[in-house]
């Protein structure tokens, strides 16, 4: 079973809207929604915000929905001055950059767990990086209006592999983000949830991929550009790319069974 987590209710709201025969159960104050997109069963549910939030719908969905697969689509806020709104992020490595134990344990790794950074499935992200490649390259003038695009000035965007740092607090502030980026040179975006996502999955032994979307600069401009880009954007983005991912995938398997 593949489980799709969103960071945004408008993200879920795009992918439920194309799931068929569709049966949602409520539990924990979340709504899991099983159907079938493009063909493939999937879960799909909105993960809530922050590390807590994120970790207890991933393990519910490993738990009790029986996931065998997890792919976490969200927005970010940009780290890397290299990358804009529009851009597209797919997690190379995951880690908490408020997590600190020190003196016991050196500043980010997880206690009782001997590492600092979590990595995604290889197949899931090459997989979810060509996903993305080809909606934007193809399918993002359809999706989203050419005025949204022109708005957050969205002309030549980018797939691209990084770093995504999670924690639980929200950028907006050009001197916390310069702080973060002298922390953790090699960060390209950073979000609430990921980083406990790839744990849980991690001490599961379940195969992830995490795509993030830039939505902000994680300035102060962060507070206007992060609530229209979820309204009008985010959804599209998720849908677009998801559904990319998932036919490729249909592809592959039926060449499989050739």
């Amino acid at each position: 079973m593949l489980a799709i987590m969103s960071a945004t209710h408008e993200e879920l709201a795009a992918i439920v809207s194309s799931l068929t025969d569709v049966a949602t159960r409520e539990s924990g104050c979340r709504h899991y929604h099983r159907g079938r997109l493009l063909g493939t069963e999937v879960v799909a549910v909105f993960s809530r915000w922050g590390k807590v939030a994120a970790a207890a719908t991933a393990t519910h969905l490993i738990s009790s929905c029986a996931a065998t697969r997890i792919v976490f689509s969200g927005v970010a806020g940009a780290v890397s001055p290299d990358l804009g709104i529009g851009d597209v992020v797919v997690g190379s490595a995951l880690l908490q950059h408020d997590m600190d134990a020190t003196p016991l344990y050196p500043r980010y790794e997880v206690p009782l767990i001997g590492k600092a950074r979590f990595t995604p499935d290889a197949g899931i992200r090459a997989e979810l990086l060509t996903a993305a490649r080809t909606f934007l390259a193809d399918d993002l003038p359809l999706s989203v209006p050419a005025t949204q695009l022109e708005h957050f000035r969205i002309r030549a965007p980018r797939a691209v592999t990084g770093v995504i740092a999670s924690g639980d607090k929200f950028f907006a502030s050009a001197e916390d983000l310069a702080l973060l980026r002298r922390r953790l040179p090699d960060a390209a975006c950073v979000e609430m949830e990921g980083a406990a996502v790839a744990q849980v999955c991690e001490e599961y032994g379940v195969p992830f991929g995490i795509v993030r979307t830039i939505s902000d600069s994680g300035d102060e401009n962060a507070v206007h550009d992060f609530p229209r880009f979820s309204r009008e954007i985010a959804g599209r983005y998720s849908l677009g790319i998801l559904s990319r991912f998932l036919g490729a995938r249909s592809t592959i398997q039926d060449k499989g069974h050739a």
